[in-house]
Protein backbone atom coordinates (compact mmCIF):
# COMPACT_ATOMS: atom_id res chain seq x y z
CA UNK A 1 0.00 0.00 0.00
CA UNK A 2 1.24 3.40 -1.16
CA UNK A 3 1.05 5.84 1.80
CA UNK A 4 0.60 9.69 0.67
CA UNK A 5 2.27 12.15 2.86
CA UNK A 6 0.84 15.57 3.09
CA UNK A 7 1.81 18.48 4.39
CA UNK A 8 0.15 20.17 7.38
CA UNK A 9 -1.96 23.45 6.98
CA UNK A 10 0.31 26.68 7.68
CA UNK A 11 -0.74 27.55 11.66
CA UNK A 12 -2.54 31.00 11.41
CA UNK A 13 -3.07 33.20 14.41
CA UNK A 14 -5.41 35.96 13.52
CA UNK A 15 -6.24 39.31 15.46
CA UNK A 16 -8.91 41.63 14.69
CA UNK A 17 -9.30 43.42 17.58
CA UNK A 18 -8.08 46.75 17.95
CA UNK A 19 -6.55 46.63 14.28
CA UNK A 20 -6.44 43.66 11.61
CA UNK A 21 -2.43 41.01 12.18
CA UNK A 22 -1.91 38.15 10.65
CA UNK A 23 0.41 35.53 11.34
CA UNK A 24 1.89 32.64 9.66
CA UNK A 25 3.68 30.18 11.78
CA UNK A 26 4.31 32.10 14.58
CA UNK A 27 5.40 34.66 11.43
CA UNK A 28 3.60 38.16 10.61
CA UNK A 29 2.54 38.26 7.30
CA UNK A 30 1.37 41.20 5.18
CA UNK A 31 -1.59 41.04 2.99
CA UNK A 32 -2.95 43.43 0.71
CA UNK A 33 -6.09 45.34 1.76
CA UNK A 34 -8.78 43.14 -0.33
CA UNK A 35 -7.13 40.50 1.00
CA UNK A 36 -7.37 41.57 4.50
CA UNK A 37 -10.87 41.86 4.04
CA UNK A 38 -11.44 38.92 2.34
CA UNK A 39 -9.62 36.88 5.05
CA UNK A 40 -11.33 39.18 7.94
CA UNK A 41 -15.06 38.04 6.75
CA UNK A 42 -14.43 34.61 6.18
CA UNK A 43 -12.85 34.06 10.17
CA UNK A 44 -16.08 36.69 11.12
CA UNK A 45 -18.79 34.10 9.31
CA UNK A 46 -16.76 31.03 10.36
CA UNK A 47 -17.91 28.84 7.53
CA UNK A 48 -17.35 28.17 4.02
CA UNK A 49 -19.51 30.28 2.07
CA UNK A 50 -20.44 30.45 -1.69
CA UNK A 51 -18.22 32.33 -3.81
CA UNK A 52 -21.37 34.56 -5.28
CA UNK A 53 -22.19 35.19 -1.46
CA UNK A 54 -18.64 36.75 -0.56
CA UNK A 55 -18.00 38.44 -4.12
CA UNK A 56 -21.36 40.20 -3.31
CA UNK A 57 -20.55 41.02 0.37
CA UNK A 58 -17.54 42.59 -0.77
CA UNK A 59 -17.88 43.55 -4.24
CA UNK A 60 -21.27 44.17 -4.50
CA UNK A 61 -21.55 47.86 -5.82
CA UNK A 62 -19.30 46.17 -9.12
CA UNK A 63 -20.45 43.80 -11.93
CA UNK A 64 -21.03 40.40 -11.58
CA UNK A 65 -18.24 39.30 -13.65
CA UNK A 66 -15.99 41.92 -11.76
CA UNK A 67 -16.69 41.16 -8.39
CA UNK A 68 -16.03 37.38 -9.44
CA UNK A 69 -12.35 38.62 -10.60
CA UNK A 70 -12.08 40.71 -7.52
CA UNK A 71 -12.47 37.82 -5.32
CA UNK A 72 -10.02 35.57 -7.71
CA UNK A 73 -7.58 38.27 -7.30
CA UNK A 74 -7.83 38.72 -3.56
CA UNK A 75 -7.29 34.71 -2.63
CA UNK A 76 -4.23 34.63 -5.36
CA UNK A 77 -3.25 37.86 -2.72
CA UNK A 78 -4.26 35.94 0.56
CA UNK A 79 -2.07 33.13 -0.84
CA UNK A 80 0.98 34.21 -2.36
CA UNK A 81 4.37 33.31 -1.09
CA UNK A 82 2.98 30.65 0.94
CA UNK A 83 3.93 26.79 0.80
CA UNK A 84 0.31 25.79 2.28
CA UNK A 85 -2.93 28.43 1.14
CA UNK A 86 -4.72 30.25 3.73
CA UNK A 87 -7.81 30.65 1.95
CA UNK A 88 -8.72 27.36 0.78
CA UNK A 89 -11.19 28.17 -2.84
CA UNK A 90 -13.29 24.95 -4.64
CA UNK A 91 -15.32 25.90 -8.08
CA UNK A 92 -18.21 27.36 -6.00
CA UNK A 93 -17.06 27.56 -2.17
CA UNK A 94 -14.32 29.43 -0.34
CA UNK A 95 -13.33 29.12 3.47
CA UNK A 96 -10.39 30.23 5.92
CA UNK A 97 -8.25 27.38 6.65
CA UNK A 98 -8.07 26.28 10.49
CA UNK A 99 -6.89 29.36 12.40
CA UNK A 100 -6.57 30.79 15.93
CA UNK A 101 -9.00 33.92 16.05
CA UNK A 102 -9.11 36.59 19.27
CA UNK A 103 -13.13 37.67 18.27
CA UNK A 104 -13.51 34.13 18.98
CA UNK A 105 -11.88 33.84 22.15
CA UNK A 106 -13.53 37.34 23.29
CA UNK A 107 -16.56 35.57 22.68
CA UNK A 108 -15.81 32.61 24.22
CA UNK A 109 -14.42 34.20 27.66
CA UNK A 110 -17.76 36.59 27.68
CA UNK A 111 -20.06 33.34 27.28
CA UNK A 112 -18.00 31.64 30.34
CA UNK A 113 -18.62 34.80 32.84
CA UNK A 114 -22.49 34.28 32.00
CA UNK A 115 -22.09 30.94 33.57
CA UNK A 116 -20.16 31.63 36.18
CA UNK A 117 -16.65 30.58 35.30
CA UNK A 118 -13.35 32.40 36.62
CA UNK A 119 -13.05 35.76 36.09
CA UNK A 120 -10.46 36.79 32.83
CA UNK A 121 -8.19 39.90 32.94
CA UNK A 122 -11.24 42.94 31.56
CA UNK A 123 -8.24 43.28 28.03
CA UNK A 124 -9.66 40.05 27.16
CA UNK A 125 -12.91 41.43 26.82
CA UNK A 126 -12.66 45.19 26.02
CA UNK A 127 -11.03 45.14 22.07
CA UNK A 128 -12.15 46.79 19.43
CA UNK A 129 -13.57 45.37 16.04
CA UNK A 130 -11.83 46.29 13.47
CA UNK A 131 -11.34 50.13 13.95
CA UNK A 132 -11.56 52.14 11.08
CA UNK A 133 -13.39 49.68 9.04
CA UNK A 134 -16.98 50.92 7.73
CA UNK A 135 -18.33 48.06 5.87
CA UNK A 136 -21.50 47.25 7.13
CA UNK A 137 -20.97 43.39 7.56
CA UNK A 138 -18.13 44.88 10.33
CA UNK A 139 -20.17 47.40 11.92
CA UNK A 140 -22.80 44.70 12.26
CA UNK A 141 -20.44 42.13 13.71
CA UNK A 142 -18.64 44.95 15.73
CA UNK A 143 -21.94 45.41 17.31
CA UNK A 144 -22.08 41.95 18.53
CA UNK A 145 -19.20 41.21 19.79
CA UNK A 146 -19.25 44.98 21.91
CA UNK A 147 -22.56 43.73 23.54
CA UNK A 148 -21.55 40.88 24.06
CA UNK A 149 -18.67 41.70 25.56
CA UNK A 150 -19.46 44.83 27.88
CA UNK A 151 -22.55 41.74 29.59
CA UNK A 152 -19.77 39.97 29.80
CA UNK A 153 -17.40 42.24 31.67
CA UNK A 154 -20.91 43.35 33.40
CA UNK A 155 -21.51 39.82 34.73
CA UNK A 156 -17.73 39.14 35.77
CA UNK A 157 -18.07 42.62 37.70
CA UNK A 158 -21.35 41.47 39.40
CA UNK A 159 -19.61 38.38 40.62
CA UNK A 160 -16.67 39.71 42.02
CA UNK A 161 -18.46 42.39 44.21
CA UNK A 162 -20.73 39.72 45.38
CA UNK A 163 -17.25 37.38 46.05
CA UNK A 164 -15.79 40.50 48.26
CA UNK A 165 -13.34 41.39 45.46
CA UNK A 166 -14.26 44.77 45.51
CA UNK A 167 -10.80 46.03 43.94
CA UNK A 168 -11.34 43.77 40.90
CA UNK A 169 -14.61 44.72 40.65
CA UNK A 170 -14.51 48.08 40.24
CA UNK A 171 -11.51 47.58 37.56
CA UNK A 172 -13.98 45.54 35.49
CA UNK A 173 -16.84 47.92 35.66
CA UNK A 174 -14.62 50.70 34.94
CA UNK A 175 -13.18 48.60 31.85
CA UNK A 176 -17.42 48.29 30.98
CA UNK A 177 -17.58 52.20 31.34
CA UNK A 178 -14.74 53.04 29.47
CA UNK A 179 -16.28 51.68 26.92
CA UNK A 180 -19.74 52.65 27.37
CA UNK A 181 -20.06 55.30 30.08
CA UNK A 182 -24.01 55.30 29.95
CA UNK A 183 -24.42 51.66 31.47
CA UNK A 184 -25.85 52.28 35.17
CA UNK A 185 -25.49 48.58 36.28
CA UNK A 186 -21.91 49.49 36.16
CA UNK A 187 -22.22 52.27 37.30
CA UNK A 188 -24.31 50.59 40.17
CA UNK A 189 -21.42 48.16 40.52
CA UNK A 190 -18.69 50.70 41.32
CA UNK A 191 -20.76 52.48 43.47
CA UNK A 192 -21.16 49.70 45.75
CA UNK A 193 -17.92 48.39 45.99
CA UNK A 194 -16.59 52.08 46.95
CA UNK A 195 -19.61 52.18 49.62
CA UNK A 196 -18.25 48.24 50.97
CA UNK A 197 -14.79 49.83 50.73
CA UNK A 198 -15.67 52.73 53.07
CA UNK A 199 -15.13 54.89 50.30
CA UNK A 200 -18.41 56.85 50.88
CA UNK A 201 -17.56 59.94 48.97
CA UNK A 202 -16.25 58.40 46.05
CA UNK A 203 -19.32 56.33 45.73
CA UNK A 204 -20.96 59.49 45.73
CA UNK A 205 -19.08 61.24 43.55
CA UNK A 206 -19.00 58.24 40.81
CA UNK A 207 -23.39 58.85 41.31
CA UNK A 208 -23.03 62.49 40.44
CA UNK A 209 -20.70 61.50 37.43
CA UNK A 210 -23.80 58.65 36.74
CA UNK A 211 -26.60 61.52 36.56
CA UNK A 212 -24.03 64.10 34.65
CA UNK A 213 -23.60 61.99 31.68
CA UNK A 214 -27.23 60.24 31.45
CA UNK A 215 -28.71 64.04 31.67
CA UNK A 216 -25.84 65.44 28.83
CA UNK A 217 -25.85 62.29 26.61
CA UNK A 218 -29.86 61.74 27.12
CA UNK A 219 -31.65 63.62 29.16
CA UNK A 220 -32.30 60.97 31.83
CA UNK A 221 -32.03 60.84 35.52
CA UNK A 222 -30.23 57.86 36.83
CA UNK A 223 -32.95 55.01 37.32
CA UNK A 224 -35.09 53.81 40.30
CA UNK A 225 -32.36 50.63 41.32
CA UNK A 226 -29.45 53.21 41.30
CA UNK A 227 -31.19 55.45 43.21
CA UNK A 228 -32.44 53.13 45.87
CA UNK A 229 -28.64 52.00 46.54
CA UNK A 230 -27.11 55.65 47.31
CA UNK A 231 -30.18 56.41 49.23
CA UNK A 232 -29.79 53.21 51.50
CA UNK A 233 -26.01 54.19 51.64
CA UNK A 234 -26.72 57.47 52.78
CA UNK A 235 -28.89 55.92 55.72
CA UNK A 236 -26.58 53.67 56.74
CA UNK A 237 -23.62 56.43 56.38
CA UNK A 238 -26.35 58.44 59.01
CA UNK A 239 -26.87 55.72 61.69
CA UNK A 240 -23.13 55.13 61.41
CA UNK A 241 -22.73 58.88 62.13
CA UNK A 242 -25.16 59.20 65.07
CA UNK A 243 -22.96 55.52 66.51
CA UNK A 244 -19.87 57.31 66.68
CA UNK A 245 -21.26 60.26 68.41
CA UNK A 246 -20.75 60.37 72.53
CA UNK A 247 -23.63 59.34 74.44
CA UNK A 248 -24.01 62.44 76.22
CA UNK A 249 -24.58 64.06 72.18
CA UNK A 250 -26.94 61.29 71.19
Amino acid sequence: MTLIHTRPEAAMSLRLLDGFALEVEGRAHQVAPAAARLIAYLALRGSALTRSQVAGVLWGDRTEERAAACLRSAIWRANCGLEQPLVRAGRTTVALCPHRLDTRAAAAAAHDQFVGRPPVDPVVLGGNLLPGWDDEWVLVERERLRLLCLGGLERMAESLLVAGEYYRAIEAACAVLAADSLREAAYRIVIEAHAHLGNRAEALRQFKLCGTMLRRELGLDPGRELIAVVQRLLTESRVESRTDLPTSAV
